[in-house]
């Protein structure tokens, strides 16, 4: 195990630079393997399972930690087979929540199980999300949609949006407690992780499409390259008076009207108050762009929590209004997120392991090959700190974890 300070870092920017030539005329990963493996020190063989981000990043309980009421919390059991995951969560996190202003509820262990697929797949025909459960966050706390559920005289024409509606309820997490005792947020959550503009956004989530949750910040560019930036909504408030018409454009007659624009109902009051302009921002209708992350360097879809540039959460917030790819069953309706997994799966015991590259659970001389040969690059796999640059910080941090994965 090596440890390097900031020193360090410094001589291996300067120095690793003289590097990269070598590295992409001679460093195939075979080459690289032998030399390299020779030189620091093979660590051990490779896990035969298929481990993938949706095994990985979950926040597992080791400890025995306890949230609101004295609640186990985190996710408890995390076990995989061939096709899916599934983390085992009581829904509720370890760090401090509530209160919840005019809200009668109170969080209670939900025994959750989710079913989240390792290989997503593009919607042919996207399924609207659901009221209830869309997805979960890392910690196994469930996320909602936008809706709260009601709509204007109860026509199902107006939708009301929780943001404005149910705020005043929500805790320092952003997130409340709804009927059954689920604790939720509709948006992103700055306990989950934090806002941070220099560094790409860590998972915050799975959606029960299988793609992933990023945080609001990515990279510039989709193939890795540029700075980081926010990733910006597509939708946009419409610019109405009166609530005659739907985004789409349809006309609507009067008894279907929703109020007026006032003080009462602003806009934004109603998710119908949004409308989607294409290109405006950097995500599609589902919130979702295909780009490279720091966990899918070959690219992947991923939806991201969207904020604007003061900090606020921006519609649709996570997901929506419609899944960007095919809905795996059991986790949303009456009884959802209680799956029995009927494929034998395996317990998963490790943990999220950044600086192993090639998924292979040891962080060794192949990896260190994929930073010297992407040196001075944009992101992607070799971005271990996630600030868009392949740098010292990212060889001091493959050093500092060099080994088997825990």
């Amino acid at each position: 195990m090596f440890r390097t300070t900031m020193n360090d870092i410094r001589a291996i920017n300067s120095s690793a630079k003289a590097l990269r030539p070598l590295a992409n005329a001679v460093c195939s990963l075979a080459f690289c393997g032998a030399i390299l493996g020779a030189f620091w020190g093979a660590a051990s063989t490779a896990s035969a399972q298929s481990i993938t981000p949706a095994v990985t990043s979950w926040t597992r309980n080791v400890g025995g930690q306890t949230g609101y009421g004295g609640i186990i919390a985190n996710v408890t059991l995390i076990r995989h087979s061939a096709g899916f995951v599934y983390p085992s969560a009581s829904g509720i996190p370890s760090y401090p929540i509530g209160p919840w202003a005019g809200n009668p509820n109170t969080p209670v262990n939900q025994s959750f199980v989710f079913r989240i697929t390792k290989t997503p797949t593009v919607a042919t025909t996207p399924t609207a999300t659901p009221l209830g459960i869309i997805g979960a966050l890392i910690n196994g706390v469930p996320f909602f949609n936008p809706l709260d559920a009601m709509s204007y005289n109860n026509l199902n024409i107006w939708h009301r949006n929780a943001m404005f509606w149910e705020a005043a309820s929500f805790d320092s997490c952003k997130s409340h407690v709804g009927p059954g005792g689920v604790y939720h947020p509709h948006q992103f959550s700055p306990c989950v992780a934090a806002v941070d503009a220099q560094h790409h956004s860590p998972i915050v989530g799975f959606a029960f499409d299988g793609f992933p949750v990023y945080g609001p910040y990515g990279y510039a560019n989709a193939d890795g390259s540029g700075s980081i930036a926010r990733m910006r909504s597509s939708y946009r408030v419409r610019s109405i008076t009166l609530r005659t018409s739907l985004p789409n454009g349809t006309v609507l007659p009067a008894a279907q009207y929703g109020p007026p624009v006032s003080a009462t109902y602003p806009l934004g009051a109603f998710v119908e108050d949004y409308e989607f302009a294409a290109k405006i921002g950097d995500l599609d209708a589902s919130n979702a762009r295909f780009c490279v992350t720091p966990e899918y360097p070959n690219g992947a879809w991923c939806y991201f929590a969207t904020i604007g540039a003061t900090g606020t959460s921006e519609y649709p917030y996570m997901v929506g209004p419609r899944f960007k790819g095919v809905l795996v069953a059991g986790n949303t309706g009456p009884g959802g997120g209680h799956v029995v997994p009927t494929d034998s799966p395996v317990i998963f015991t490790g943990s999220a392991c950044p600086a192993d590259l090639d998924a292979n659970r040891v962080v060794d001389a192949m990896d260190l090959a994929t930073v010297l040969a992407s040196w001075g690059g944009g992101g992607g796999a070799a971005d271990i700190d996630r600030n868009g640059t392949i740098n010292g910080g990212d060889l001091a941090m493959l050093l500092n974890a060099w080994g088997v994965c825990n």
